[in-house]
């Protein structure tokens, strides 16, 4: 079993979110998350799947002959095979990114993932969770993400930019509204009234298909 990873699913649809938004992309979705965010719209993924060698995710991935593949969950890295997964999937040439909540160590994630790493608010319940450590590791590969709730958190997330740099180390900051409690257009007020170097980020999967899993 020691090359497995328990797997809620894995399927094909547009990118939702980050740089590749709108591209058809390979999603695979493990199960577990140590972290439970107050707007988490992944619950489904904390338990259940099924248990699949690496072997058999590479051949379901690549039977949709895809070039963008996103490895997300939960939290992917709570599972330790998630990490050669990341490799196998970048050695078959797809372009691969990684969605983790940065509560984890991402220094063993290949370099030539992109990783979409998500600093958790004082909104989103999981503050305290945040791995800062993790910020050294990240390139103009790599993406930071933040989901918002509230004025709070933007404030927090702008002071985080500029501690951190994070507009110079990273090739793109995501400032994302929480569902159903921050206002798009506020937050894309806020931006554009700070000329915040930033991108507004919807989740197109939301306005496409709502909240139904597989999309």
């Amino acid at each position: 079993m020691q090359d497995t990873l328990r797997i809620t699913e894995i399927f094909h649809s547009l990118q939702g979110e980050t740089r590749t938004v709108g591209l058809p992309t390979v999603f695979v979705r493990l199960t577990g998350c140590p972290l439970r965010c107050q707007y988490c719209d992944t619950a489904y993924a904390f338990s259940g799947g099924e248990l699949l060698d690496l072997s058999g995710i590479l051949r379901r991935v690549a039977a949709y002959r895809p070039r963008y593949v996103c490895v997300t969950g939960g939290e992917p890295l709570a599972q330790p095979n998630c990490i050669p997964l990341l490799g196998h999937l970048c050695d078959a040439g797809y372009e691969v990114s990684l969605e983790t909540s940065g509560a984890l160590d991402v220094s063993a994630v290949d370099p030539r993932v992109s990783k979409v790493l998500d600093l958790k608010t004082p909104g989103s319940g999981e503050l305290r969770r945040n791995r800062y450590e993790n910020i050294s590791w990240l390139t103009s590969n790599d993406q930071v993400k933040f989901v918002l709730c509230s004025r709070e958190d933007y404030d927090w997330a702008v002071s985080q930019l500029i501690r951190h740099d994070l507009i110079e180390r990273v090739g793109e900051v995501l400032f994302s509204p929480s569902h159903r409690q921050l206002d798009a257009r506020v937050l894309a007020d806020w931006i554009v009234a700070d000329n915040l170097p930033v991108r507004l980020q919807l989740q197109l999967h939301k306005l496409l298909w709502n909240d139904e899993p597989g999309h």
